[in-house]
């Protein structure tokens, strides 16, 4: 009989209960035991969920506080000094969320680790810390507590319980070496295999007491292109992690295995799990050289988007695997549902057609179970769902809502030009610095301002029609005053208008194209317990009318100093949204880069002098093999150009990006050609910035110098320190000063403060650089 299961199941609850609870907890209206019993009833309600659905195995260890890589720091002792000493014990849940966000009930204020993107995913996690003389130790009892937990409910630890790590390789490649002798390039953390590996192997001990059979072990590297030396390291590590009486999945996805396969499918591991979704090409080569022991986890079911499945084209390959693997075939999702809505069955705003075209996590469990069903009792057992999915493929292949003949005879007439500025940066330079006139170390914010309880209870009640549309407005004006009033007694040169009118930075211009579609509890995390709701792309993209300049006019009409207008790009936008898979995402990336190039020349034309298209995504989109990044980032590239080269040589174009690594991109962000980049660079030290200076980035640059994602406030000084920094690789007159991304998500008074040092941080740099008469001093 197939096997069915998940690699995990969102955290979050259908209706946040997690971001809620945590959030409670972190300003002190719920006590530690409070929290423990939400945690505890979402874990049973999503375990029931899967298990009543008829899945065989339930993960468990796939639930978190705020991420599972931090999870898994904890679990094996990997600690900073500064969060304080715990090498006894284990680590107290407040210690943890130290580390997540520099701040919790308890503890000393801290600066947070390092945060990134897992993998190509909108997700971000927490980034492990180590030291060359790293010590690794069993710390914490939260995964064994949690398959405790779930045979109490009455899930058999045999044949149901099967709990999820990280496996050991892939642990040590999401993390970083802290230290001056890694900055020299002196140590290698592979080198901490070896004391990392006696410490798996008493997690899998531990599991094999509790009478676990199975445990997932996710090596999702295997899907990149690996150094030599990390491959050799495999097959020596898991020979080492065999434990008596207990099998070991090896779990990988987000892509093929490719040369990796052998590797793969030769480890002394008892089942092997692909990705069939993000490399359905690599399932004959796994089948060649999987031995006739193993198991093989088939990821039919997409994890990562919110289309239906397709079940016929699903089972023509499933049951020829099966003639050849027979009960060694396993059904599963193609990577955790983490990344997934939790259920479609909350949803009532979506026109009927649209949903039945979609499945949610909930919804991708049934899937999974039919799919099972299908092979093990045949087709009639399941035709009814078999012949409501075809329909559902069938009508949306003939839906007249999808395309549209005058948005892809746009696209098709793209001319290399729409892609090119006037003229080159230096020319524009100085057109720029004759129309704008600012100082040294201009200040600026990355776009948003706080979200506040009034903002959300105005554009609540204009949704359910309790304000009009002109009561909304008004709200709005006064809340966008407000920013500005504020921006002006802080000093800061360039200002914004705040965002308050903007739900998201994705979902709101989504609501103004055409070709989207939105969803009332589509949440998914992105980091802790920041939720997002990604909008649907489910046709041709294109603007019916302006979307963000009367806004942005309204707040230039309020102030003499420049204005940005705001945008999210054209990446950004299909990145953070559920994109349509009946089309090359490139074609509609380029639908979204027009519609976006006729709001950059309207802003234009109303008088906005700046104008910002964030591209947080662009880094994040890049392919996970290298072979395949030229093809990407050429589309990508050529995407923001188009929206950005419509204007003037002295219209002055702003990016923004945070959390990715740019070194082995940083060529094609600069053939973006914005005339300034903002970026994350302030959990890091200002790391990032070596990669603009190896480079020698020939544009302007504002490295983040306050993190938004924690509740800690960097003092002036330590401003100070990351500009002192940054002058060093990056010339003077080319910096800026900002924080690392938009402060939607933080309060006002700590807003001030920080703005109140960073303002006084670039004005002592000033003095520091210029001469009495406000010119550059010259180096040295």
């Amino acid at each position: 009989m197939i096997t069915a299961h998940t690699l995990g199941f969102p955290r979050i609850g259908v209706q946040r209960e997690l971001k809620r609870a945590t959030e409670a907890y972190w300003a002190g209206t719920l006590d530690r035991q409070g929290l423990e019993q939400v945690g505890k009833t979402l874990r049973a309600r999503h375990w029931a969920v899967q298990s009543n659905a008829g899945l065989d195995f339930i993960p468990v260890g796939d639930f978190s506080w705020y991420d599972h890589v931090l999870d898994m720091s904890t679990l094996l002792g990997v600690v900073p000094a500064r969060f304080g000493d715990v090498t006894d014990g284990a680590v107290d849940l407040d210690t943890y969320f130290r580390m997540a966000r520099g701040r919790a009930p308890s503890g000393a204020d801290v600066p947070a680790c390092e945060m990134t993107k897992w993998f190509d995913t909108n997700y971000h996690y927490i980034v492990p810390e180590f030291s060359p003389e790293q010590v690794f130790r069993l710390a914490s009892s939260k995964l064994f507590d949690e398959v405790a937990e779930a045979c109490a409910l009455g899930y058999q630890a045999q044949a149901q319980v099967k709990p999820v790590l990280i496996g050991p390789l892939t642990y040590l490649w999401l993390g970083k070496i802290k230290g001056a002798q890694i900055n020299n390039g002196e140590f290698d953390k592979l080198a901490l295999l070896e004391k990392l590996l006696p410490v798996y192997g008493e997690i899998l001990a531990k599991l094999a007491q509790l009478g676990v059979t199975w445990v997932q072990i996710d090596e999702p590297i295997l899907a990149l292109d690996l150094p030599q030396s990390w491959k050799n390291a495999f097959e020596a590590a898991y020979v080492r992690l065999q434990q008596p009486g207990l099998k070991r999945l090896l779990t990988t996805y987000f892509g093929a295995l490719e040369d990796n396969t052998a590797l793969a499918c030769r480890l002394p591991v008892d089942g092997l799990h692909i990705d069939m979704v993000r490399g359905p090409e690599q399932l004959t080569a796994v089948l060649d050289q999987l031995p006739s022991y193993k198991i093989l986890s088939v990821g039919v079911v997409d994890g990562r988007n919110i289309w239906r499945s397709d079940f016929a084209k699903a089972l023509a390959i499933l049951e020829q695997v099966k003639v050849r693997l027979g009960d060694r075939l396993w059904l599963a999702s193609s990577c955790s549902l983490l990344h997934s809505p939790v259920d479609l069955a909350v949803e009532s705003g979506l026109g009927e057609d649209i949903k039945s075209w979609l499945a949610f996590a909930t919804q991708k469990v049934d899937e999974i179970v039919v799919l099972k069903r299908a092979l093990n009792e045949g087709h009639a057992a399941v035709s009814a769902a078999l012949d409501r999915n075809l329909q559902a493929h069938q009508a949306r292949r003939a839906s007249p809502r999808i395309h549209h003949a005058a948005v892809k005879e746009r696209v098709a007439q793209i001319t290399s030009d729409l892609a090119e500025r006037h003229h080159a940066y230096l020319v524009r330079r100085i057109a720029q610095q004759q129309r704008l006139n600012l100082p040294l170390f201009p200040t600026t914010t990355i776009g948003s301002f706080p979200q506040t309880a009034q903002i959300r209870a105005a554009r609540r009640d204009v949704k359910a029609g309790k304000i009009s549309e002109r009561d909304y407005i008004a709200a709005m004006h006064e809340q966008i005053s407000y920013a500005v009033r504020k921006q002006e007694e802080l000093d800061l040169d360039v200002l914004v208008h705040g965002e308050a009118e903007r739900n998201d930075m994705v979902e709101y211009f989504g609501e103004l194209l055409q070709g989207f579609v939105f969803t009332q509890n589509g949440w998914v995390q992105s980091y802790g317990s920041r939720c997002v709701k990604p909008p649907v792309i489910f046709g041709d993209v294109s603007r019916p009318a302006s979307m963000t300049v009367d806004w942005t006019v309204y707040a230039q009409s309020l102030t003499p100093r420049p204005m940005k207008g705001m945008l999210t790009g054209p990446v950004t936008i299909l990145q953070w949204s559920f994109v349509r898979d009946d089309q090359p995402r490139a074609q509609t990336t380029l639908q979204i880069a027009l519609a976006l190039r006729d709001e950059v020349c309207d802003l234009e034309n109303a008088g906005i002098k700046i104008i910002q298209i964030d591209e947080p995504a662009l880094r994040e989109g890049l392919p996970l093999r290298k072979k395949h990044w030229q093809d990407y980032l050429g589309w990508a590239v050529h995407a923001f150009r188009i929206t950005a080269s419509g204007v003037r040589d002295d219209t002055q174009i702003h990016t923004h990006m945070c959390y990715s690594e740019f070194n082995d991109i940083i060529a094609s962000i600069a053939a973006l050609d914005a005339d300034v980049i903002t970026i994350e660079t302030s959990r890091s030290d200002m790391e990032l910035l070596d990669a603009f200076s190896d480079f020698s980035y020939p544009n302007e640059i504002g490295p983040g110098v306050y993190d938004i994602h924690t509740p800690r406030l960097p003092t002036t000084e330590e401003m100070v320190t990351l500009l002192e920094k940054a002058a060093i690789v990056i010339a003077p007159e080319k910096l800026w000063v900002n924080p690392d991304c938009g402060l939607k998500t933080r309060q006002w008074p700590e807003v001030e403060t920080a703005l109140t040092r960073m303002v006084q941080a670039a004005k002592t740099l000033r003095a520091r650089y210029t001469d009495e008469a406000g010119n550059l001093k010259e180096a040295g």
